[in-house]
């Protein structure tokens, strides 16, 4: 589109990422803008899951969560070997779902990222229904294969929209900017004394 940028439709279908499972189809419209700034993205997807079934699942992570006894922490999920324990499956699904919202606002037309590690997480215990974790999570960036440091700040209640906060240092380990006003401004490890969101 001159003066804008370049359009692409697409046609795809998804999977629940645990299971495999067929989760639906999906047609999206993305305009990556000739100005450097996240890409425009309309999509409308018909589910083949249940609404029901999925705030069920939801319920049970949630509840699997809120019940543990002691604050949950985790470093380098998965392992060297690909494996995830099944007691860090709940916070492994939440830093793929949180730092979909980084690779979103980063990614261009000729870079990528996919949610490579989460090196660490560690749970904020909260006074609200929300959980809370903090994240340093590494992304790998196509087609340069760098290595991206990312902190990530991320509550999570049912029903509600995933709140993201989070900054990323570059591959030389600048700290560049984090997430915009909409979903949260960057924090630095200054703000990190008790709950951000």
């Amino acid at each position: 589109i001159p003066e804008s940028g370049h359009k692409y439709y697409l046609q795809f279908s998804t999977e629940d990422y645990r299971t495999g499972e067929d989760a639906g189809n999906c047609l999206a419209t993305v305009l990556y803008p000739k100005k450097q700034s996240p890409p425009v993205v309309s999509i409308k997807c018909s589910h083949t899951k249940d609404q029901k079934e999925i705030q069920e699942e939801d319920n049970r992570i949630y509840q699997g969560i809120r019940h543990q006894s002691k604050p949950i922490t985790g470093n380098n999920i998965p392992d060297s070997y690909g494996n995830i324990e099944p007691a860090l499956e709940p916070v492994w699904a939440l830093a793929v779902a949180g730092s979909s919202s980084i690779m979103w606002e980063k990614s261009t037309e000729t870079l990528g990222y996919f949610l490579a590690q989460v090196k660490s997480v560690r749970q904020w215990i909260r006074k609200d229904d929300f959980t809370e974790f903090d994240y340093t999570v590494l992304l790998h960036e196509i087609p340069t294969q760098e290595i991206l440091s990312c902190h990530m700040r991320l509550a999570w209640l049912p029903g509600h929209p995933l709140k993201v906060k989070h900054f990323c240092a570059s591959p030389s380990h600048a700290v560049e900017e984090g997430s915009g006003a909409e979903s949260g401004s960057a924090a630095g490890p200054a703000a990190e004394k008790g709950a951000l969101l």
